[in-house]
């Protein structure tokens, strides 16, 4: 594997990401944001930010393997939630961990989430983009 993933001494450990990724391989990808959008380009969980974010992590996963990859491949997320609050993070969890489950991962490459007015679809709550690195 071409990903090392850690947390240093001296940084919290988080526990749903890591705070450094070392990457070793030769090949960048870099997958745009993906939103709910399934493959007809309907929007799934409309008014659901778990949903939303589990279909986010799916293509995520679909464009990884288009690439070659896996989210073991992947060195950073970051994360665009629509009007973003600390009390929204138990549903954003959520999502994870049902995208995790189906794809049997456990997707923890460093991050950062950013909250925004709004995004390209009034009924996106969040938005995901990835970078990986194969071998």
């Amino acid at each position: 594997m071409a990903i090392t993933l850690l947390d240093p001494e001296g940084l919290p450990k988080v526990g749903v990401y890591r705070q450094v990724a070392i990457a070793t391989g030769s090949k960048l990808v870099f997958i745009a944001g993906q939103v709910a959008w399934d493959a007809d380009g309907t929007t799934v969980g409309e008014g659901d930010l778990a949903a939303q974010v589990e279909r986010c992590y799916l293509n995520i996963g679909t464009a990884l393997a288009g690439a070659g990859g896996t989210f073991d491949d992947v060195v950073k997320l970051t994360v665009y939630v629509v009007d973003w609050t600390p009390d929204k993070m138990p549903r954003f969890l959520e999502g994870a961990a049902r995208a995790a489950a189906r794809l049997g991962v456990t997707p923890v490459p460093p991050g950062t989430l950013v909250g925004v007015a709004a995004l390209d679809v009034p009924e996106h709550l969040v938005e995901i983009e990835a970078t990986a690195v194969l071998d």
